[in-house]
């Protein structure tokens, strides 16, 4: 058999991540952020191996789909096959999100002279039982122990990416009015005078027809950008039409619906930061918009038995805990609103009413957000204490 060491001759610390995509983007999207970031600001080596090359093409357009390894922006990219190849273990292995690596993978860890950090990079969370559980080791039988890892919006957790430059990014694009009309025309979107910008990634929601219909009635006009996705099904039930494809525009009264193509980070990132307001989903996409510092809402995933729903909660008690009462309020009732399929109608209202305050309040979070380390530098530290 071939075997695959890259990491044979350089010296530097050597990380492995692994990465299963299920059903979404958010597992590969923050794989590729976090071993882009470990490159290009730590100086560590990094192969990222993923089973859904297809999913990961559409995040990193200058990946190709088949190819099994692949180097892009410093990171090597490693198709992950069923068939494993002979590979040495790395000195930082990740898990992400609860993935299992090779049992061949696991039998070489096993045979290391110098042992490996084991780490299974969690979901994020906000409930507070993740403070006391952040680094915790767990015995693994034959192997070194596996640390469990996860991000959060404390001290005591692992934080959350976001790259060194990110934050002075925004605010110049942000205060340059030009830069954001030459980002959106490439879309072929033309700001209107006085429109409020919306963008829109979400998962399905039965209850969207009813904030349609209150953005199309309302005085204010709004144009309400959305980029392919599984939202699409419910726009086209709204519109009364059986396709939709990016670059197709439609107007009803006061809201034009404007299809985007799916979009890269770097340009998901600038829709968020030019918009007003960001409906999100999934984990990567709500930490994005956390660094947006604009008004949100996060459309989680949905889990068995309401799980999802208590996450929720502890989110929102967290994002909350500065607001007044009336703007906390209307912030609980449209999220839980979304989140739980119900009228959207009353919530939107709601949130017209504390516009001001919460604008003020995502930019002031942000800023708060960011004096606190971030998930790749909390890693890379993880692993100089441990050794």
């Amino acid at each position: 058999a071939t075997v695959i060491n890259e990491y044979q001759i350089d010296m530097r610390a050597k990380w492995d991540i692994f990465c299963r995509v299920i059903d979404n983007y958010g597992d590969i999207g923050i794989c590729w952020r976090l071993a882009r970031q470990l490159v290009a600001e730590h100086d560590q080596i990094v192969r990222l191996w993923v089973d859904d090359l297809a999913a990961f093409s559409h995040l990193c357009p200058t990946g190709d789909p088949a190819a099994s390894v692949q180097s892009l922006d410093g990171v090597n990219v490693h198709r992950w096959d069923e068939d494993w190849p002979v590979t040495p273990p790395a000195d930082v292995v990740i898990e992400a999100f609860a993935c299992h690596i090779p049992p061949a993978y696991a039998e070489w860890m096993a045979k290391r002279t110098q042992p490996c950090l084991w780490l299974n990079l969690e979901y994020l969370s906000a409930e507070t039982w993740v403070d006391g559980c952040h680094g915790l080791a767990s015995p693994q039988i034959r192997f070194t122990n596996k640390h469990f890892f996860f991000p959060g919006f404390t001290t005591r957790t692992g934080g959350l990416l976001r790259e060194a430059e990110l934050l002075t990014d925004r605010d110049s694009f942000q205060q340059d009015i030009q830069a954001q009309q030459l980002f959106l025309a490439q879309f072929g979107v033309a700001r209107p005078v006085g429109a409020r910008l919306i963008s829109l990634f979400a998962y399905e929601n039965n209850s969207l027809e009813s904030w349609l219909n209150a953005l199309s009635s309302a005085t204010q006009t709004t144009h309400l950008l959305v980029p392919e996705g599984k939202i699409i099904a419910d726009l086209k039930r709204w519109l009364g039409v059986a396709t939709l494809q990016a670059g197709d525009l439609y107007r009803q009264d006061a809201l034009t619906i404007h299809i985007l193509p799916f979009l890269s980070q770097t340009d998901y990132d600038r829709l968020l930061w030019s918009c007003d307001f960001n409906v999100v989903r999934g984990e990567d996409s709500l930490v994005r918009a956390l660094w947006a510092g604009k008004p949100m809402l996060w459309h989680i995933y949905r889990q068995d038995e309401g799980a999802h729903l208590l996450k929720l909660d502890a989110f929102l008690e967290r994002y909350c805990s500065e607001l007044s009462p009336s703007a906390a309020q209307a912030v609980l009732t449209f999220w839980r609103q979304w989140n739980q399929d119900e009228g959207l109608t009353s919530g939107w209202e709601k949130l017209q009413e504390a516009w001001l305050e919460l604008s003020a309040h995502s930019a002031t979070w942000s800023r708060e957000l960011a004096t606190q380390k971030d998930l790749a530098t909390t890693l890379v530290q993880f692993h100089q204490n441990w050794l």
